[in-house]
């Protein structure tokens, strides 16, 4: 593509025109030598730059028709010749002396052959207080950027070298984004200087013909900023019509907005070297000298080599970084991966450890949204926002993996986060919606640092207005909206990767709870076979044992009845043992079929009112709460509900007995109600939606909390039998079957000497 307007030959160059401006073909050349073109055929000289009367007391228009013979002599003039047929775009450098010229001065010839023109330019032999680069530290330059292990270092060490051998005040190297726009990424220069490290510069500073320019040049020189043009005679080719074509001049001039732009700058001396890669304009290395400054020939080549060594490695660092990065990252995912395999919750896994998602990937933030969870890892969107995001995603990104460096492009929204997540990549966990991992980059730059402003300012000049470069080279910030760093193609893939990972680990889990899940219903239909059969055996057991304990009840009566008299003191009382123990027995055998039948009988469930079932059982056990002086108190009402009213009356009978014989105060008292929402069981929250929660609580002689769990065991008993009036430990067993078979829970409060609560929770879906 041609970016120049030819017809700007000779027009004023301003603001408005410059970026059309055909500067390779200016018409001129910087003073600091003098230029003579030769036609490829004759070897006539067609062009001569107008200062070769000050250099060389010779006009140019004195040197047009003539050759080379006209300055050199026999011995010169004779390699030149020799030189000719050999060549081309890349330039020759050639020592001489002008035996034909007044003083017989000592040039730099700088031969190349170019737009069917043999090139001859003369550079003065100067003295030059400039250092000079030995072989040896040559040598300790390449090794240095050899070594360097990373990009910045490589570049550090490429500017350092390029200082050394010109003496710059100033050396940077320049990286052109995707949008041509550059940084600087490296610096060196004179330590009373202003660093321009990290300063942007808009991607209008360099116009696309001079890119082109660089990619076909790599070196251009202004020793002198303030130079004079001298122009070429004549300007124009007699056969092309136009000025020749000075891509690859040394002296070739340059625009005079890019004059104006470093004067404007304070820079007196300029030097820049292209760094290409791929045959595509990377970066450039800058000097600046802030006062007039020649470089001899040979150095500025010297540090075109270096700048050509540090193209040609440059891919092979940035590979390298690459593969360090990735390997780091593979390190840090596979140890993760560790982790989440050998957690019992795999989530954990993903941000407990070391390393965390935050370290298998660049960014500065990530969130994980599991089974309507959030955790937040490094800066991040607020959880409502990432739960907007999810919702987001579910309408418009339902791909397994999204990436994206700019989310406000794709949702408005997204302007809110652009703080802490103008990049996100996600993945998908499920096909369920809401599962995701997401990683967040914040903006690039929230506020870059603009070597002055963007835009072409306008000032006033002797009454006319006029555009200008920037005047004020002052930073200033220019905010960069909601755009991040791209993310890179190892790092979706990385995202992939874990998403896989987790994939199969969640494919594991479900066949491995699929098994346990066969196996526990194997165990329940044994164990439910298992219940069944010992209910069987305690209801016949006892239902059969009843008849000969009650005869040996009775006959152990009738012989302390029919015989006491003919018995000693000693039979009578072990007579008394027997039928003790025969009613204890048979207590306890009624008990066991008490339980059994709890076991065995289904639920009749009926919707009853709890007032009338409560009022019921305290009618039932009036003269024993007057016996043992005990009080019961209602709070509020109790609900009516679905559930087998005889099992409930059981429950509250049992619990109310309980309440009135482990009392040993004078007054007892007992309270039933409804506990309030939000009471929690041993279990955990009980959800009021589903459960009602009552309690019986008494003033009594309270339980020890290492009893809490087997007061609840068949026949298991915390006192003597003859204590509190006797009993089989089998009442609050029974009381936890039959509220379990109406999908509740039992258990106990206590504090030892000052009282009991038992809570019990009824369904309300029954």
């Amino acid at each position: 593509m041609n970016y120049t307007d030819e017809s700007l030959v000779g027009a004023p160059i301003t603001l408005t025109n410059c970026d059309r401006e055909p500067i390779h073909i200016p018409g001129s050349v910087q003073p600091f030598g003098f230029l003579l073109c030769l036609d490829e055929e004759t070897r006539q000289i067609v062009h001569a730059s107008t200062n070769t009367e000050e250099a060389i007391g010779i006009p140019a228009p004195a040197l047009l028709g003539g050759t080379l013979g006209r300055l050199l002599g026999p011995g010169h003039l004779a390699q030149v010749e020799a030189m000719w047929p050999t060549l081309g775009e890349i330039p020759k450098l050639l020592g001489v002396r002008l035996d034909h010229v007044a003083g017989q001065p000592f040039y730099k010839l700088i031969l190349h052959r170019y737009d069917r023109l043999l090139w001859a330019e003369f550079e003065p032999v100067a003295e030059t207080t400039v250092s000079t680069l030995d072989l040896p530290t040559l040598n300790t330059t390449l090794g240095l950027m050899l070594e360097a292990e990373t990009v910045e270092a490589f570049c550090q060490h490429a500017v350092e070298q390029v200082r050394g051998i010109t003496g710059f005040d100033r050396v940077m190297l320049y990286r052109f984004a995707e949008d041509e726009s550059g940084e600087v990424i490296a610096e060196a220069r004179r330590a009373d200087l202003e660093p321009f490290l990290g300063l942007h510069y808009p991607a209008t500073d360099i116009p696309r013909q001079a890119r082109v320019m660089y990619l076909k040049n790599w070196l251009r020189f202004i020793p002198d900023v303030g130079y004079q043009p001298a122009p070429l005679v004549p300007v124009r080719n007699p056969t092309s019509g136009r000025p020749p074509d000075m891509t690859h001049a040394v002296l070739r001039s340059v625009s005079p907005i890019h004059i104006q732009y470093l004067q404007n700058m304070g820079v007196g001396a300029s030097m820049s070297i292209s760094i290409i890669q791929d045959d595509k304009l990377w970066g450039l290395i800058m000097g600046h000298h802030y006062s007039p400054r020649l470089v001899s020939y040979e150095l500025r080549d010297l540090s075109l080599f270096i700048g050509k060594t540090f193209s040609a490695l440059l891919k092979n660092k940035e590979q390298q970084a690459d593969r360090e990065y990735l390997q780091q990252a593979r390190t840090n995912r596979l140890r993760l991966f560790e982790k989440m395999t050998t957690q019992a919750n795999f989530i954990e896994g993903l941000y407990k450890y070391k390393p965390s998602l935050l370290d298998v990937i660049d960014c500065g933030g990530a969130a994980i949204c599991f089974e309507g969870d959030i955790i937040t890892l490094g800066n991040t969107p607020t959880k409502l926002q990432i739960q907007e995001l999810v919702l987001w995603m579910q309408q418009n990104a339902r791909q397994d993996v999204f990436q994206t460096s700019s989310y406000a492009l794709h949702n408005p929204e997204g302007m809110a986060i652009r703080a802490t997540a103008s990049g996100i990549l996600a993945i998908s966990l499920a096909k369920e919606p809401g599962d995701y991992i997401f990683w967040f980059r914040p903006e690039l730059l929230q506020s870059v640092t603009w070597a002055g402003r963007q835009q072409k300012t306008e000032e006033v000049r002797d009454g006319v207005l006029h555009l200008s470069p920037r005047q004020s080279f002052e930073a200033w910030k220019q905010s960069v909206e909601s755009t991040a760093a791209p993310w890179k193609p190892m790092e979706v893939e990385a995202a992939k990767e874990i998403r896989l990972h987790i994939s199969d680990i969640r494919v594991k889990i479900f066949n491995e709870l699929q098994a346990k899940a066969t196996m526990l219903s194997r165990l329940n239909a044994e164990l439910a076979r298992s219940n069944d059969e010992l209910d069987s055996f305690a209801y016949v057991a006892s239902h059969d044992l009843k008849e000969p304990l009650r005869g040996i009840h009775n006959y152990s009566l009738f012989l302390l009845e029919d015989y006491a008299e003919q018995l000693d003191a000693e039979g009578v009382s072990k007579l008394q043992t027997l039928v003790r123990l025969s009613q204890r027995m048979e207590a306890l055998i009624e008990s066991l079929l008490q339980l059994s039948r709890v076991g065995r009988m289904e639920l009749t469930v009926t919707e009853t009112d709890l007032n009338e079932v409560l009022a019921e059982v305290l009618d039932l056990l009036h003269p024993r709460l007057e016996q043992t002086q005990t009080t019961v108190a209602v709070r509020g009402s109790l609900p009516r509900m679905c559930l087998d009213p005889v099992r409930i009356r059981e429950v509250f009978n049992n619990l109310l007995t309980n309440a009135m014989k482990y009392n040993d105060k004078p007054e007892k008292q007992v309270i039933v109600g409804m506990a309030p929402a939000g009471t929690e069981s041993p279990l955990g929250p009980v959800d009021a939606e589903d459960f009602h929660v009552f309690y019986v609580r008494d003033n009594g002689i309270g339980i020890d909390a290492r009893h809490f769990e087997s007061i609840f065991k068949l026949f298991k008993r915390l006192h003597a039998p003859e204590k509190f009036g006797g009993g089989t430990g089998a009442g609050l067993a029974i009381v936890k079957k039959m509220i379990e078979k109406h999908h509740g829970q039992l258990w106990v409060d206590s504090v030892l000497g000052q009282g009991t609560t038992f809570y019990f929770t009824l369904s309300k879906h029954l």
